[in-house]
């Protein structure tokens, strides 16, 4: 039987995976301070092994994730059959002066014609003077790609369908 960590890197590794890592856009869910659950659309960028994200020191998520590291993020398309990355894992933060090098790599120029893209760089160079990186480390990863995979309830629905389907044949 192969290990969790073993597990979480065949799906990291899976062709559908990476090209859903390339993606710009996830949506992130923690827990708030009062306890509620959030979910947040937020930019990210895929090293190869955690989840970068980075946001203003003052936003209401850096609070939270200070408080409960754990999140789950969720990277799909919108196309038929869609394709769905899930995530969970725990996150650290890290304040840095500046803007760092993923946030500006996360919202390349393939986003941007460049003269947008100066402007953009421009903007946001002279309204954060720090950010904060959030590493996530995946702990747990599911792709959901209704070919190869599908989500847990419905493989359970087609097993149990097989099996009445040969109990049926065999009567």
């Amino acid at each position: 039987m192969a290990s969790a960590d073993t597990d979480i890197v065949a799906v990291l590794q899976h062709p559908t995976s990476q090209d859903l890592l390339a993606n710009s856009i996830a949506r992130l869910a923690y827990v708030a301070p009062d306890g509620t659950p959030r979910v947040v659309p937020i930019g990210f960028l895929w090293n190869g092994s955690t989840v970068v994200m980075c946001t203003s020191t003052n936003a209401p998520k850096v609070r939270s994730l200070g408080a409960d590291p754990h999140v789950a993020l969720t990277i799909d398309t919108i196309e038929f059959p869609p394709k769905i990355l899930l995530l969970r894992g725990t996150v650290e933060l890290d304040t840095v002066d500046g803007i760092p090098a993923e946030y500006l790599a996360m919202n390349s120029d393939q986003m941007m014609v460049p003269e947008q893209r100066q402007a953009w760089e421009v903007e946001v160079r002279s309204l954060y003077k720090q950010m904060v990186r959030i590493v996530m480390t995946p702990t747990w990863a599911k792709l959901i790609d209704f070919e190869g995979t599908l989500p847990t309830a419905v493989e359970e629905l087609v097993r149990e369908r097989d099996e009445r389907e040969q109990r049926e044949a065999g009567e």
